[in-house]
């Protein structure tokens, strides 16, 4: 028999001994554990050739290539070769060599040595052992690289593959895998690992152990058992210590190039970045929160048990424009979990127990609840909706608070500190959670009682520190004060309309599939539409984005048919028009109130006098004072003067020229038929949804109208007059910017109503008072010649026997439009005028 120990040694090319001499191999730690005998040390064997008689063992290169002799068949266990490629293909005819590639059948591993090594075994027929014994390094499936050990017996045309090997390649052993030789050193780079970071957790249900488990002994296990094998995140593999099977996680790798001068590349969770593992690999560990497993820190290497994952990217989640709202809800939530539960106890704090998520409805705050669990460490967070509590039983819907509770609770009394985090996700929380008091629940009292049990959990007698409340809400003024108290709900989270940032890159994550798939136009410009869908929320750019679609799905629609699709569907592009369209029908609930605004403004603005000029130049002062975030964040202008002058045109015109994001027109027409309660609520709502946008106009159009006002008693609406006046003055939030802008033809009234004064300024708008000026409008309408101009002017002075004219634009221009349904469009025009100046000098 062929005697494997006569072979001389040969130094390891993986070896980190400058001297080139095999490095010394760790304590092999299956010795002892009644799993037999270790398998002979790979420096120290060979195995004879099988199979061809023109194998030479003494002429291989490093890898266990033979430079002479071609490969051997590959055998795939039905009694039939398939050989490789032909010899004639130059270098890929030659077994070993770059490029030499095989087609294997994945099966199970031959024994417990390869499962917890993280080997893998191939026949010596058909990937024979490397010169020096050392394990050869395989590339599978151009993507995954293991250390490969020819194994006796194991059957031609295949290659062992462990549980956790195969989950992490995503290969059933009914696949065919590809193999070729890997080395490690080919592109010229950094090949060693500097520093990695792992989970580990327990591989079996029933082989666990309490235990806590030293982070330099496991550092120490993994790098000896693992050294000079090649690692990449995302990898798996399981090792055995203690007789208890462990499950290893590659989160994120450093890579080093040795040969340097200790040069090292970023951290990296990219997959595509793998090194070798050495005795100076760094590793930190992290618990897997599934299982039970608890580690133990050094004065080293504290106790990792960070919850937030070490490959987490915040693009990941797919959402966007919330960078900032992440990092504070970070800061305060998750940041004092990282650390050692003794320091923590050294400063003498608890971790913050709960959050509050607030904002407008499609702001992503359900989406943030849905994808925490890839940020975190941790278990599943439990998901419940708001009304799914409640029940008519009586006492179950505190029973179900309670379950909530249950499992951290258990966990707690068992390790205390040392228990993992529980995460509850509360969503719609204000409608079991009202003010206690209010009778909400049917006056069952159900409501309070739901709250009591909540605040009792959070913050009572017997307070846990192993949970955290994560509640969403787009009424927080409708939550119990006392459950936003520090201790229990005490970060509150504004997610508010995302900026024109935010907007664009939640306009990538929705265009992502359509830009890598090519099917959406190179005209499209995201910046543009980002620019565009001003106060849109995440949802809404959402429903844009299917919007598009859709007219680009129309335009492949066969004609003359509902459901029948044409030929050149293969060519379908989403385009810029596509997006237009749906700007078109897609509006956001919190924007500008365009519609209303254009009908203020139908005919346009006539600059038939130098005031015009002036109140406009006047209003866009205003609102680029407002605008500077170190000016005034509130301000309210009031336009006085007398009817039908043009005070509600002029005041949109300043409102859309200022292109602020929320643009809201309140006036008497929205209330029509409110009593003061309902009035008082809307106006309530209207200023709460301008808080909501970074800066705001509001247009108040006569407002003497909104307060009720009559001049018979007099007579008005107390209540909508307070309401007003305190919404004037009210600032608005932090970093909210509010310009007030408001219409009235009674100014004396106003100041009777002693509101006058709750104003920052006013500007008085006057009428078309010369006939210079009522030329000029005439001209500018465009339905007049010169010749009918001069003769409705010199009839006008005729009838009225006056040199002012003192008629409201908005009356002109009404006259102008009755006047062309005349023949004689002149005359006709001249009579109308002619009564509203009789009119005023009479009046």
């Amino acid at each position: 028999m062929f005697n494997r120990n006569n072979l001389p040694s040969v130094p390891n090319p993986f070896s980190s001994r400058q001297d080139g001499a095999a490095r010394a191999p760790p304590r092999d730690p299956y010795a002892s554990q009644g799993q037999g005998p270790a398998p002979p040390r790979r420096n120290e064997q060979a195995y004879p050739p099988r199979g061809r008689g023109d194998y030479d063992t003494r002429m291989h290169d490093g890898y266990g290539a033979s430079r002479h002799s071609p490969a051997p068949p590959q055998y795939d266990g039905t009694g039939s070769q398939r050989g490789m490629t032909s010899r004639s293909s130059g270098m890929k005819g030659r077994q070993g060599t770059p490029g030499a590639t095989w087609q294997l059948r994945p099966a199970k591993s031959p024994d417990n040595t390869y499962t917890f090594r993280n080997l893998v075994a191939v026949s010596p027929m058909d990937i024979p052992p490397s010169r020096d014994g050392s394990d050869i390094l395989l590339l599978l499936q151009n993507a995954y690289v293991v250390s490969a050990r020819p194994y006796d017996g194991f059957p031609p045309g295949q290659i062992s593959l462990s549980d956790a090997q195969r989950t992490w390649m995503g290969i059933a052993l009914t696949d065919i895998v590809s193999v070729e030789m890997y080395d490690p050193f080919s592109n010229g780079g950094q090949a060693y690992l500097g520093a990695m970071d792992m989970e580990i957790g327990f591989a079996s249900q029933k082989k666990q152990e309490q235990k806590p488990y030293d982070q330099d002994e496991l550092a120490k296990v993994v790098t000896g058992l693992f050294e000079n094998q090649v690692f990449a995140p995302g990898q798996r593999l399981m090792m055995d210590l203690r007789s208890i099977p462990l499950l290893l996680v590659v989160k994120t790798v450093q890579l080093m190039d040795l040969t340097e001068k200790s040069s090292s590349a970023p951290t990296t969770s990219d997959p595509t970045a793998r090194g070798i593992v050495t005795a100076h690999t760094a590793i930190n560990f992290y618990k897997d929160a599934k299982t039970p497993i608890q580690l133990k820190g050094s004065t080293r290497r504290p106790a990792a048990n960070s919850i937030v994952a070490p490959d987490f990217k915040f693009e990941n989640m797919g959402i966007g424009g919330l960078d900032t709202e992440f990092s504070t809800i970070f800061r305060r939530a998750f940041a004092s979990r990282i650390f050692p539960p003794g320091l923590v106890e050294k400063l003498g704090i608890q971790h913050v127990k709960g959050i509050l998520l607030f904002g407008p409805p499609g702001t992503g705050k359900t989406l943030i609840a849905r994808q925490i669990g890839k940020m975190l460490n941790a278990r599943e967070p439990k998901v419940i909706n708001g009304p799914e509590v409640l029940n008519k039983y009586v006492g179950q819907s505190e029973e179900n608070i309670r379950k909530l509770f249950a499992d951290a609770e258990k966990e707690y009394k068992e390790k205390g500190d040392e228990s993992g985090l529980h995460i509850i996700i509360f969503d719609e929380l204000d409608a079991v959670c009202k003010q206690r008091g209010s009778g909400a629940g049917g006056g069952t009292g159900v409501g309070d009682s739901v709250v009591n049990q909540l605040l009792s959990k959070l913050d009572g007698v017997d307070q846990l520190n192993n949970i955290l409340l994560i509640g969403m809400t787009n009424r927080m003024d409708m939550i119990d004060d006392a459950l936003l108290r520090p201790g229990r709900l005490e970060v509150h989270m504004e997610i508010s309309l995302p900026d024109e940032h935010g907007r664009s890159q939640i306009l990538k994550i929705h265009t992502q599939k359509m830009r890598e798939n090519n099917v959406m136009d190179r005209d499209v410009d995201l910046a543009e539409l980002a620019h565009l869908t001003k106060n849109f929320s995440g949802a809404e750019i959402n429903g844009l984005v299917k919007s598009a679609t859709s007219f680009a799905f129309n335009r492949h629609v066969k004609v003359g048919t509902m459901a029948g699709i044409s030929d050149d569907i293969d060519q379908m592009k989403v385009n810029r028009q596509d997006f237009f369209n749906a700007l078109e029908e897609v509006k956001p609930a919190f924007g500008v109130s365009e519609a209303e605004l254009e009908k203020c403004l139908h005919g346009g603005i006539i600059h038939y006098s130098p005031f015009i000029d002036n109140i406009l130049a006047e209003g866009r002062l205003f609102v680029e004072q407002v605008r500077k975030p170190d000016s005034t964040p509130l301000f309210s202008v009031l336009l006085h003067g007398p009817p039908a002058s043009g005070k509600t045109a002029l005041a949109a015109k300043i409102a859309i020229d200022s292109e602020y994001p929320f643009i809201k027109l309140v006036s008497p027409e929205d209330m029509v038929g409110f009593n003061e309660m309902a009035k008082v609520q809307y106006l309530s709502k209207v200023f709460m949804d301008a808080y909501k946008s970074p800066m705001s106009i509001i247009v108040m159009d006569n407002i003497e109208r909104i307060v009720d006002w009559v001049p018979i008693g007099p007579r008005f609406s107390n209540s909508v007059l307070q309401t007003i006046m305190v919404l004037l003055s009210k600032q608005p939030p932090k970093g909210r910017r509010l310009l007030i802008l408001a219409t009235t033809n009674e100014r004396s009234v106003l100041q009777q109503l002693d509101i006058f004064n709750s104003f920052n300024s006013d500007i008085p708008v006057p009428n078309v008072n010369s006939y210079e000026e009522l030329a000029h409008v005439m001209q500018k309408s465009g339905a007049f010649s010169p010749q009918d101009i001069q003769r409705s002017l010199e009839e006008i002075r005729d009838i009225t026997q006056s040199q002012e004219v003192g008629v409201g634009i908005k009356r002109i221009l009404l006259g102008i439009e009755t006047a062309k349904q005349d023949a004689d469009m002149a005359s006709r025009f001249s009579g109308v005028i002619s009564r509203a100046v009789a009119e005023r000098q009479y009046s």
